[in-house]
């Protein structure tokens, strides 16, 4: 049983470390849209296939690892409430749709997914900085989030179908 949970918490890390390697790449990468908080969040990935695979509990633990290092490493401490905020949301969005969702629609998870996380990440930037007009993004976000989120959603969903040796690790 011991051993059982050392193996979860080297995959955990392991999942973690792949999140981080993933964003840290994707910050290298110019944006090629003018709209702020347009992105792929490739490392979201590994998020979605946690939250299916280990569930929401350890998928937090693997989200929150990603997002104070890679603000850390990135040097983007600023950006740290707006992660936050956006991936606690995107979780428990995820996390209630693991529950009706069969694992052929794992990529609806990621599309609503990154959806919640751009209405958390407005909602932070609107309370810091005190300027309602910020809500004329979301639409674009909304938008491009969805889009991408089902793309991360995908991804997720073909790991786990080829991740099945793994399986003797998945979280009953």
């Amino acid at each position: 049983m011991k051993g059982m949970a050392v193996r979860k918490m080297m995959m955990l890390a392991m999942l973690a470390v792949i999140a981080l390697t993933i964003f840290m790449v994707e910050a290298q990468i110019p944006l090629p849209l003018p709209i702020p908080g347009i992105k792929l969040g490739l490392a979201n990935i590994v998020t979605v296939y946690a939250v299916f695979v280990w569930g929401p509990g350890e998928a937090l633990l693997i989200l929150l690892t990603r997002i104070l290092l890679g603000a850390l490493f990135a040097g983007q401490v600023m950006s740290l409430m707006y992660s936050l905020a956006g991936g606690a949301l995107a979780l428990l969005v995820m996390a209630g749709l693991r529950r009706i969702l069969s694992q052929k629609q794992i990529w609806l998870a990621g599309g609503l997914g990154a959806v919640a996380h751009n209405i958390g990440q407005i909602a932070v930037a609107v309370l810091i900085t005190q300027t309602p007009g910020l809500v004329v993004y979301l639409p674009f976000l909304l938008i491009a989030g969805a889009l991408a989120g089902c793309f991360t959603g995908v991804c997720a969903q073909a790991a786990m179908g080829h991740l099945d040796k793994l399986s003797a690790l998945r979280r009953p």
